[in-house]
């Protein structure tokens, strides 16, 4: 059975004040921290949320309200992979290290094909978060193309 690609003509406008997932796997955790502690005040006046123990080490660091989410192996990479799909998550900052072992491997590959089916934008070390965090769109409202699912959420809704 071949899946059916939703058209891509539809418009999503990002919020000048984004919800940004920030995401860090342990051996990368303290690099997160030195990045978002120099990006305080920018990131202040954004929504955070994370998964575990990265959302609490952030909060903690930072003095800042970070929503905290499950552990990645755990849960959490497939919750912010549904706040993706559900369009309630607008940047992805994910350090993940390379040179780790991931038993939750297939976890965060379906994140980040989230990620890039609905076009959010992603940084997965300190410079691309840089070219990021600096960006003139981060705090201006910016459209973005996403998938039109609505005639494939039709199709499975009529008997």
């Amino acid at each position: 059975m071949n899946a059916q690609r939703p058209s891509r003509d539809t418009r999503r406008t990002l919020p000048g004040r984004k919800r940004i997932a920030l995401i860090a796997h342990d051996g990368k955790k303290q690099e997160l921290l030195d990045w978002a502690g120099h990006w305080r005040e920018t990131l202040a006046q954004h929504e955070l949320l994370g998964t575990g123990t990265t959302a609490r080490r952030v909060a903690d660091a930072l003095g800042l309200p970070v929503e905290g989410l499950m552990s990645g192996p755990l849960g959490g990479d497939q919750q912010i992979g549904a706040r993706i799909a559900e369009q309630r998550l607008d940047l992805l900052i994910f350090f993940w290290d390379p040179f780790s072992p991931m038993p939750h491997d297939p976890d965060v590959k379906a994140l980040l094909r989230l990620a890039a089916l609905w076009n959010v934008p992603v940084a997965c070390n300190a410079a691309s978060a840089d070219f990021i965090i600096t960006s003139p769109y981060l705090s201006e409202n910016h459209d973005v193309d996403v998938p039109d699912a609505s005639d494939w959420v039709a199709s499975r809704t009529q008997p």
